[in-house]
């Protein structure tokens, strides 16, 4: 049953979450770097996990409270991974790590730490999206950056010529076929005729058979020989073989099995259920509350009032004068009548009082002095504190997604661990649940309209009891401080977002962002990363590490506000590395994963655009609203180089590279962290630029490699019966190559050393045209056609690779 299935899931999860969040509770200092390292992999590689099971119980389950409890933990572990990542980065002064050896202690395959990015990013918001996408192309096209094929309109007539031309082809085709086979039966009549009537020697026939049957056993004889050597090197093992041949058949042909269409059909429901469970929950939820507040809302005031009066009438006997009521920011009635004693209202009081005696005026040179002293003694406090570090070792950074795993663990053990669901067979909403949550918020509504009426009850007393004034009467009012808004937000003012957003598109600066989706960045996991440190070489990162820093830096804060707000803040972004090597891929791929607006800012682009200084605050200003408005947003630089060139090149002083060199610092200044907003740079010449001022701009530098053997041909196992392969293979056919036996890849892979992905991209555009696309059933693909078209590109040598380092 598929709902005790996620059920569980989400179950072995939580459990999991338990023991990590047990653990951290228990941390203590570690001297030793490399345990110190381990120990954070270990809990960063656990927490990944338990992510990846909560994900996809959150996909799964349709019981829009469970979803909610496991949202907020699902955030919060997310948020967690952040921090780890943060420190790892700090505690070894390098955006890569590497855990096969941890991996091989824990038993895991590289690809249960690979980071899965949530649906739910882009499946509640499609319907905005999707709006924002039409109105998008409907801009751009009248700007004239697009061309819209227009749609011929086609009369009764053309209609009716077109089928009948389509059915008398279909006709002709079929009647060809029928003479063909007559002509043949004819031709083979006329043959017997002239062999006569002995007809074909029957020992021409039996070699005949007996030379294709040997053919046939001697391959399959091959084949077996190749798999038990396969067996034996322990690349495959015995009960996965069959499995292996049959998708790899079926992955080569191109054929969708029933049972993915069935999946697919499945999700699709999935997600109606889940949007209508959500839809009546949210009536349910407005319904309920209007009725707890008819139902017991006068019941509820009358108990508060009684309780407040009752609390006033307590202090003014025990201290003999009304104390003063709180205030709506300190939480009015709830934080201090709710929960003290008119004992502790009576020492709170005298606790005020002594400290207002305390806060005498003090003389200018006393004060002076006072902060020298003050000084000197910081500087000594710093001092210790660094030493006893030093002494103590390194320990854990205090986090700030914590409390909201606790609570959402906690929640989870009081409410939906070993609840009796028999009768929610459906898994719609659980009225008892709603009601619970409900009357608590409309308690807090009804406090604060009672602690409107009880402050002026109290101050109405005061006067008449202990004739004391208000404070607002002896201090009066407060003159508020006016800021005097700039020319160009004075300019923007009147204007709508909508008027702002197409401005941008109209001028180029907001783009339409290509559909790529993270996975389509394919590459291996490097096995060999810890051996080289330990051996003191850094080695160069795989592809799987650029995807998995892309998730971490990128997507997942962009896609989630509660993530973004509380984890360590990533403004700015860099990828560096050779050309070809999907720069740009990524910075689509992170559009396409979070539904974010893309502006590109690239020196190329901007230039002529909004002249002057004034302009280019103003340029900036536009971008700046619009993006944090309709968040989240990218703000790609693309030749991030040129913006800070040590010296501008003759050909390029007219579009003036360096207009942004100056602002950019400011504008990453007004990014605070509940703007999503994350800008992106590309470059592919980092050491034109000037080091210092270019890497103070980007807080995280990327180094894109080129890819590796592995990641050309590798293959490596998803789930234990599919086979996935790389780079080339997924190439060859995403472009609707088909490949056989009579492709080597392993050739291709070898030969293609130190070519980037957008080498082998066009090398295999270049090769499949219409015309080989449809030779493609009697001719298969071959390796030598391949290399004709790479060999005309330009690799990247590994010199040029080491320069990035």
């Amino acid at each position: 049953f598929p709902i005790s299935t996620y059920n569980k899931l989400w179950a072995d999860a939580q459990e999991s979450l338990d023991v990590l969040l047990q653990g951290e509770r228990e941390v203590k200092p570690i001297k030793d770097h490399v345990t110190a390292f381990k120990a954070l992999a270990t809990s960063y590689i656990k927490y990944v996990q338990v992510f990846r099971n909560l994900d996809t119980a959150y996909e799964q389950i349709v019981h829009p409270q469970k979803r909610l409890a496991i949202r907020q933990v699902l955030e919060g572990v997310m948020g967690r991974i952040l921090e780890l990542k943060n420190d790892m980065v700090t505690l070894e002064n390098s955006e890569y790590h590497y855990f096969d050896d941890i991996l091989q202690d824990l038993k895991l395959l590289p690809e249960h730490i690979e980071i899965p990015i949530p649906k739910y990013f882009i499946k509640e918001n499609r319907k905005v999206l999707q709006e924002r996408e039409k109105l998008l192309a409907e801009i751009l096209v009248n700007a004239g950056f697009q061309t819209q094929e227009p749609v011929k309109s086609m009369d009764f007539e053309e209609a009716i010529k077109m089928i009948q031309v389509a059915e008398r082809a279909r006709q002709g085709r079929l009647r060809a076929t029928f003479m063909k086979q007559i002509y043949l039966e004819e031709k083979r009549e006329r043959q017997a005729k002239l062999q006569g009537k002995t007809g074909p020697n029957p020992d021409d026939a039996v070699a005949c058979i007996q030379k294709i049957w040997r053919g046939y056993i001697q391959c399959k004889k091959t084949e077996k020989i190749g798999e038990e050597e396969m067996i034996f090197l322990g690349m495959v093992s015995d009960n996965n073989l069959e499995n292996i041949k049959y998708y790899n058949s079926a992955i080569q042909i191109f054929t969708v099995s029933t049972s993915m269409l069935r999946a697919r059909e499945v999700n699709t429901l999935r997600g109606e259920v889940q949007q209508r469970h959500e839809n009546d929950y949210q009536k349910a939820l407005v319904h309920t509350k209007d009725t707890l507040k008819q139902t017991e809302g006068l019941d509820i005031k009358e108990s508060l009032q009684d309780q407040i009066r009752q609390c006033f009438i307590e202090c003014r006997n025990i201290i003999g004068k009304f104390p003063d009521y709180p205030t709506e920011e300190a939480g009015g009635s709830t934080a201090t009548f709710s929960q003290k004693t008119p004992h502790q209202v009576d020492e709170e009081l005298t606790a005020k009082e002594e400290a207002a005696l305390q806060k005498k005026p003090k003389k200018d040179k006393e004060k002076e002095k006072e902060k020298e002293k003050g000084k000197g003694k910081e500087k000594k406090k710093e001092e210790k504190q660094k030493t006893e570090k030093k002494e103590e070792g390194w320990k854990m950074a205090p986090s700030n997604f914590l409390p909201v795993m606790e609570e959402g663990s906690s929640q989870y053990n009081a409410v939906w661990n070993n609840r009796d669901e028999g009768w929610n067979f459906l898994q719609e909403r659980d009225p008892e649940l709603i009601k619970q949550e409900k009357r608590e918020e409309v308690e807090k509504e009804i406090r604060v309209q009672v602690d409107e009426v009880m402050r002026q009850e109290v101050k109405n007393l005061k006067l008449v009891v202990d004739k004391e004034q208000s404070d607002e009467q002896k201090k009066g009012k407060k003159i508020e401080k006016v800021r005097f808004p700039r020319i160009s937000e004075l300019s923007l003012v009147h204007r709508t977002i909508d008027s702002l957003y197409k401005e941008l598109a109209e001028r180029g600066l907001l783009i339409k962002a290509k559909t790529v989706n993270l996975s389509d960045y394919v590459g291996k996991y490097s096995y060999l990363g810890t051996a080289l440190r330990q051996a003191d070489v850094e080695p160069m990162p795989s592809l799987s590490d650029v995807r998995q820093l892309i998730a971490l830096y990128g997507i997942l804060p962009l896609g989630s506000q509660a993530v973004h707000e509380k984890a360590p803040l990533v403004k700015a972004m860099l990828l560096a590395g050779p050309a070809g090597v999907g720069k740009k891929m990524l910075v689509h791929a992170i559009c396409t994963e979070t539904g974010a607006n893309l502006f590109n800012l690239s020196a190329s682009n901007i230039a002529g655009k909004y002249p002057g200084s004034s302009g280019l605050q103003m340029m900036l200003h536009l971008v700046y609203k619009v993006a944090k408005q309709l968040q989240p947003s990218v703000v790609w630089i693309g030749d991030a180089e040129k913006t800070f060139y040590k010296k501008v090149p003759k050909a390029e002083k007219e579009i003036d590279p360096k207009r942004l060199k100056r602002i950019l610092p400011t504008f990453l200044k007004l990014l605070k962290a509940e703007d999503r907003v994350l800008l992106v740079g590309t470059t592919r010449r980092p050491f034109d630029a000037d080091l210092r001022p270019f890497c103070k701009v980007y807080q995280k530098i990327i180094l894109i490699p080129r890819p590796d053997y592995a990641s050309r041909f590798g293959k490596y196992f998803k789930s234990p019966s599919l086979i996935i392969t790389i780079l080339w293979k997924h190439i060859i056919m995403q472009n609707g190559g088909v490949v056989t036996k009579t492709l080597n890849l392993s050739c291709l892979a070898k030969l293609s050393d130190g070519f980037t992905q957008g080498h082998i991209f066009q090398s295999v555009q270049t090769v499949l045209s219409e015309r080989r696309m449809l030779q493609m059933t009697k001719k298969p693909l071959r390796a030598v056609e391949f290399m004709t078209s790479l060999a005309r590109q330009d690799p990247v040598y590994k010199e040029e690779e080491e320069t990035f380092k």
